[in-house]
């Protein structure tokens, strides 16, 4: 048994709406062997790990999957590995439920495990956990030469150290479910605890605590201990009389000072690292002094206030929240040792490895061992019964110690003191520590003393107390950050298909940027914000979106999503307003482990399946059109067909499409409102559609138009985007950029499908030319054989003669290979073999030969893929005198041909007479 291939999903994605591990497990003989064949492997399952009892498995009770594994047959390993990396991430500390096991169109004995994670780290060690655990349960026959004794529990121990190292912490997690609870986007920004919550513009920060409304100067005035102490004086509010020192004997003579007992601690300390309290003594005033020492060069040396250690939550200026802290203890029964007292404390299931769980485990430390040695006893000493004995000085919960929620019962005048004191520092956010005989009295009756002020305070021992009632102290947090009504969603457009996404991805873009937006985009050439490229590359993955999504400048996202990064890794959002599937065309097929249309449909679906209010489908697409079931927003339906008769009776019912009617002016796009019909423009209106010729641009702005009225834009803003929207290099690189500067016209493409193909090859046929149509064609190599011949045979009607070239990168194809496939497919479609150029070129060469074999009024037409130095060549182009019309290969021939040797001569073969016949027989 092993796992053959690993994929973390990290949004939405072909198996779950959410964040899911995707193993491919490959039994191998133990396909044979369910769990009802492997004798002892249930029971030595269970033993190691007892909580897989409460599983519900298919049967939905507790039990379920126990009866799973023991029915007749059983279940087979797969299943159990999906079930224990579940369970393994909950032990750690990160719960999570979601899981499925399939081995539909995989070989025999291999199958998907797939599992939801809250933290990657975590969810990729639970499945090698799980795995070696499962090897090690196997009969002897099954675990053959696999290593030696097994620690399963080390093991353990090591994922709940590497969840802790991982994960949130509880205050962190606290604010994280809170946002989840009111539906507001988060992203992780480190590896630990920076938060951005709110997309965009929208956007704030939280880590742990802190917020980015947390005033700088007012954490420096809160770890500065003498300074706060000093402020909240000057106010008249509670302190402790307190002294700065710098060393172990002015520290005993401030004690005298003061008075015995008191208290040392670092100036600038937190979680009760270095506190000591109670002190009595120069000696023990010595002591404390170097271990305040090791957490800062300035310690202070405070009153010992004598009373409770309560903690008071103040959040944007009121108390949400107060708890009584108790320090780490053990209570004594008369016949158990400390250290026995210690192990029986930690068997508590709430206690686990620092902030794993609600409570820390007790640990027999220098800390608790002093305080031990200090009451004249040891680790082995027994305590009466009933004793109780504090192994810590503060009530830290880091350190062990239990809260009680109070929060009912704070006194009106302790509430008012602790609002007043954390504003005076000026903290959002403030911990007070406060030292009460009792907080349901009023310090001005019963004394007691703000010993400090916290500016990062934990909400642990509020969201999750020893005793009493849990508060809720992160949705003040976050009602804090975002006052009611306003917005932490910027609008997204997710925009995938097969073609026409980047053309309509910047169509959006522009029509937004029109109305005012600062739009971020994310296009196959890279990412722009407000219209500058930042980024540069193919960037329609989840990555890419994140960038949109946490820039501050934003307030609208157009993103345009491709199959391979939702197959990859799913998408980078949860959710978006208006998603938009434009067609599902044979493209990447047998990639990705997507085998045909109706997988690649299931692939692009994800985008609609997450669309709020609005999916805009090609209604003429069946596959795309089916998609509507499964959005939970209204479907805008486009359709290029006037007699679609789903669109009519969607019209019918009031609901939303653009279409395109024919009248004897031309072509008109239409938006229908329910009964309302809208007519925006002539798409020969369009730059873009060339004046109405084409066709798939025209739909490209169909959708644009359905997307942006669907995002809140108003129809003159779309109309007169589409205006102004041009297909320049510079606007849109490598789709339908001509260029007209020399004797010959130049169109610059990207189409590398038969789909896209097809719909440029009726473009081109449409255009006026007086001249030869010559194209430059070429395939993606890691296409399949047949998706590269229909490409070819989509190309064939469009020209009178074509040039073969080869990418740079040949996708693991052989040099001429893809180019002899191309040959193939153009000789299948009837095309003359004698107006294919008798060599496959490479790019440069192939771009070079092109425009020195064009002559005047000719059409060129070059589907490019550096599409840079493709659009460098042509408008750079000058031919020196002299030059041959077409020189030779970049490369020698990769088949012998009969047909002339130069491109010039089967041109000049050409009458003007024939392809004119030629025209009008298409």
């Amino acid at each position: 048994m092993k796992i053959l291939d690993t994929r973390v999903y990290r949004g939405p994605n072909l198996y779950a709406l959410r964040k899911v591990i995707r193993l491919r497990v490959d039994l191998g003989e133990l396909e044979d062997y369910p769990t009802g064949k492997l004798p002892g492997f249930v029971d030595g399952l269970l033993e190691a790990i007892p909580s897989l009892r409460e599983h519900t498995c298919s049967y939905g009770e507790p039990g379920g999957f126990v009866r799973r594994m023991t029915e007749e047959e059983g279940t087979w390993l797969g299943h159990v590995l999906e079930h224990v990396a579940i369970e393994l991430q909950c032990l750690a500390g990160t719960p999570v439920s979601y899981g499925k096991t399939r081995g539909h169109d995989l070989p025999r004995g291999q199958y998907h495990v797939i599992y939801s994670y809250e933290e990657e780290a975590v969810g990729l060690e639970a499945a090698e956990v799980g795995l070696r655990l499962i090897r090690h349960l196997l009969t002897p026959e099954h675990a053959a030469h696999l290593p030696g004794p097994y620690d399963f529990k080390t093991d353990l121990v090591d994922l709940v150290r590497l969840a802790q190292r991982r994960a949130f912490g509880p205050s962190t997690a606290s604010l994280v479910r809170a946002a989840e609870e009111r539906d507001m986007p988060w992203i992780r920004l480190n590896e630990r605890s920076l938060v951005q919550l709110g997309h965009g513009k929208y956007q704030r920060r939280i880590q742990a605590t802190v917020t980015s409304e947390t005033r700088h100067t007012a954490v420096e005035i809160a770890s500065d201990k003498r300074l706060t102490n000093q402020i909240l004086s000057d106010l008249g509010l509670p302190v402790p009389r307190q002294m700065r020192v710098r060393g172990p004997n002015d520290a005993v003579e401030a004690a005298e000072k003061i008075g015995y007992p008191v208290v040392v601690k670092p100036l600038d300390g937190n979680h009760g690292k270095g506190v000591s309290i109670n002190l009595t003594t120069p000696e023990q005033v010595r002591t404390a002094f170097e271990q305040a020492y090791e957490f800062s060069s300035v310690v202070i040396v405070e009153t010992f206030q004598v009373g409770n250690d309560y903690r008071i939550l103040v959040v944007d200026g009121k108390v949400v929240a107060a708890a009584q802290r108790v320090p780490g203890h053990v209570v004594g029964d008369g016949a158990h040792t400390i250290a026995e007292l210690v192990d029986a404390v930690n068997q508590d299931p709430r206690r686990g490895i620092g902030h794993e769980k609600v409570l820390t485990r007790l640990e027999l430390d220098h800390q608790a061992l002093r305080l031990i040695e200090a009451a004249g006893l040891t680790p082995e000493s027994v305590l009466p019964d009933g004793t109780v004995f504090y192994l810590r000085s503060t009530g830290n919960l880091s350190t062990g110690g239990t809260s009680v929620d109070v929060t009912d019962a704070i006194h009106y005048d302790n509430r008012i003191m602790a609002q007043r004191a954390v504003k005076a520092i000026g903290l959002d956010v403030g911990g007070v520590d406060f030292i009460s005989p009792d907080i349901a009295r009023s310090h001005k009756e019963v004394g007691g003393a703000i010993v400090e002020i916290n500016a990062a305070p934990g909400f642990r021992m509020h969201t999750a107390p020893t005793e009493g009632k849990a508060r809720d102290v992160a949705g003040p947090v976050l009602d804090m950050l975002f006052p009611k009504g306003t917005p932490y969603r910027i609008p997204i457009a997710a925009i995938t298909g097969t073609n026409g996404k980047t053309t309509t991805t910047r169509m959006v873009g522009h029509i937004l940027k029109l109305s005012g937006c600062t739009v971020g985009m994310t296009t196959s050439d890279g990412v722009y914000i407000d219209g500058e490229l930042t980024v540069s590359g193919d960037m329609t993955g989840p990555w890419a979106s994140h960038l949109v999504l946490r820039d501050p400048s934003v307030d609208a996202a157009v993103l345009e999503t491709a199959r391979g990064g939702i197959v990859r890794a799913g998408l980078g959002w949860r959710k978006c307003k208006v998603g938009a599937v434009l067609n599902v065309a044979a493209d990447h097929l047998g990639m990705g482990g997507i085998q045909d249309l109706d997988e690649l449909a299931e692939v692009k679906r994800v985008v609609v399946e997450v669309a709020q209010e609005w999916c805009v489908l090609n209604a003429d697409d069946e596959r795309v059109a089916r998609m509507a079931a499964h959005s939970p927003g209204q479907p805008i339906y486009v359709t290029l067909r006037r007699d679609n008769e789903l669109v009519r009776r969607h019209i019918r019912d009031k609901g939303r499409a653009v279409a395109l009617e024919e009248g004897l002016n031309g072509r008109m796009i239409v938006l229908y409102e329910g009964e309302e019909q809208i007519p925006l423009l002539w798409a020969r209106q369009i730059p873009a559609t060339v004046e109405g010729h084409a066709i798939h641009n025209i739909q490209n702005a169909m959708f644009a138009t359905a997307i942006a009225h669907a995002m809140g834009i108003s129809l003159e803003n779309i109309r007169q985007g589409l205006r102004t929207f041009t297909t320049d290099f510079f606007q849109t690189p490598g789709r339908m950029n001509f260029y007209n500067e020399l004797p010959f016209r130049v169109l610059l493409d990207y189409a590398h499908n038969a789909h896209g193909m097809t719909a440029m090859a009726q473009t081109v046929r449409g255009l006026t030319v007086t001249g030869r149509r010559i194209g430059v064609l070429a395939a993606p190599g890691d296409r399949r054989d047949e998706d590269i011949r229909d490409l070819a045979r989509a190309a064939a009607p469009a020209f009178d003669f074509i040039l073969l070239r080869e990418d740079d990168r040949l996708r693991g194809r052989k040099p001429g290979e893809t180019g002899e496939i191309l040959r193939q497919g153009l000789l299948a479609a009837g095309f003359p073999a004698d107006r294919v150029a008798a060599g496959i070129y490479g790019e440069e060469a192939a771009v070079q030969t092109a425009l020195e074999t064009a002559q005047p009024g000719d059409l060129l037409v070059i589907f490019g893929d550096d599409l840079d130095r493709c659009w460098h060549q042509i408008v750079s182009f000058g031919r020196p005198a002299g030059a041959p019309a077409i020189p030779p290969p970049a490369t020698a021939p990769v088949f012998a041909s009969d047909e002339p040797p130069l491109a010039s001569a089967i041109l000049a073969a050409d009458s003007a007479e024939e392809r004119r016949a030629g025209e009008h027989e298409d």
